[in-house]
């Protein structure tokens, strides 16, 4: 089995990373309602690094990984 490594830069980029548009704009992702990043997951995410970092923060509210971005 092999060892994954996060990238702890990359982790920091997301934790800063601010939605640039619509409901929630100036939000941090990782602070945006579940209900709205399930309906970006429904609707199909936006292309480049935003819909990626929508992707993971998905995966991160999906599974209960919130905590990672406590302070």
């Amino acid at each position: 089995m092999q060892e994954i490594h996060p990238d702890p830069e990359s982790f920091l980029k997301l934790s800063q990373a601010i939605m640039p548009f619509g409901k929630y704009k100036g939000r941090r992702l990782v602070d945006l309602p579940e209900a709205y990043v399930v309906w970006f997951r429904q609707q199909g995410f936006p292309k480049g690094e935003l819909g990626r970092q929508l992707e993971i923060i998905y995966t991160i509210k999906a599974n209960g990984l919130e905590y990672l971005f406590d302070r």
